[in-house]
């Protein structure tokens, strides 16, 4: 009887739950949520919408190959202009031209790219070109100071979806710079400096005047630039000029193409110069200067070790 009286509660007991399960409300999924388009405006003006963040990238210049792959999104990269050679594994990519201006389009439509990323030594023909193909094309402009070049930085990161690791690149290179003017912002002791870019020809070498990373960069470094006496931002500079500036120091950024300290030396008319006369020559890496990314920090701090070696030991 006792038996009898157990099973039949077992079986209330197990109807009993599946009433419970069968009278609960149905799951609701959680809502999937798809990326809002984000609009930019890029530096000729135009607004530039992308449904996501790209996955295929194609740079057109070396200093947006260097952000690519500074705020992380090198992987995103589907192909580059001939002359992005930093970091080393960008060379691997496919290239799509830019010797004497002069790119590939058919290249770059083979690619597939959701977004194209040009800078200012791309024409804004360049750029109608490949929006008339029906190309996604961004223009980064050049930055005119270190905060405009955390802000290209920061724009990227949002058309790319890196922007937590692009708000720690920042982070990382205020510091440095501050480290850098912290150290010489006191000082009362400018060294002159003359940037040779170009010497073809060795009596007028083309320098870097005002307005350019290499003056921003030199006077951040604790220097003054030479070059600032020129009317234009780019130009030639002659001997006698040169003799009359006298300056302390002397940057080779054309070291690259086999100009030595040793040839500077030898100049006609250079033997009075002070930089000429104590020595003060040194090869210098171009590309920290004049590429307009995260790498100008590395050629501010490249300089303030030259201008003034007692504080960077």
């Amino acid at each position: 009887m006792l038996r009898k009286h157990f099973l039949c509660l077992a079986a209330f007991a197990l109807i009993a739950s599946f009433l419970v399960v069968a009278c609960a409300p149905a799951a609701t999924p959680f809502p999937t949520s798809t990326p809002a388009p984000i609009t930019f405006t890029d530096g000729l003006g135009r607004a530039i919408t992308l449904a996501s963040p790209a996955q295929r990238i194609v740079s057109m210049a070396p200093s947006n190959t260097e952000i690519l792959y500074a705020i992380g999104a090198g992987a995103q990269m589907a192909g580059r202009d001939e002359f992005s050679d930093y970091p080393p594994e960008a060379k691997s990519l496919p290239t799509v031209g830019g010797s004497f201006g002069g790119y590939n389009n058919e290249a770059i439509l083979q690619l597939n790219p959701d977004l194209v990323l040009a800078a200012e030594i791309n024409t804004p023909e360049q750029v109608k070109a490949l929006e008339d193909l029906g190309v996604t094309v961004f223009y980064l402009s050049n930055p005119k100071d270190m905060e405009s070049m955390y802000q290209n930085l920061l724009t990227v990161a949002q058309m790319t979806g890196h922007e937590l690791e692009a708000r720690l690149l920042v982070e990382k290179l205020r510091k440095r710079v501050s480290a850098v003017t912290e150290k010489i912002q006191d000082l009362s002791d400018q060294p002159t400096v003359f940037y040779e870019m170009d010497a073809t020809d060795p009596n007028a070498p083309f320098t870097a005047g005002s307005g350019t990373f290499v003056d921003m960069l030199i006077s951040m470094a604790g220097g003054k630039n030479v070059g600032n006496v020129l009317s234009s931002p780019w130009a030639a500079i002659s001997s006698e000029e040169l003799v009359v500036q006298n300056p302390n120091i002397i940057l080779l950024g054309d070291a690259a193409y086999g100009v030595t300290p040793e040839s500077v030396a030898q100049r006609a008319g250079w033997e009075g110069i002070d930089a000429v006369k104590n020595s003060h020559i040194y090869a210098f890496d171009d590309n920290l200067v004049s590429r307009p990314g995260p790498r100008l920090v590395d050629g501010l701090e490249a300089l303030a070790k030259i201008l003034h070696p007692d504080l960077f030991e």
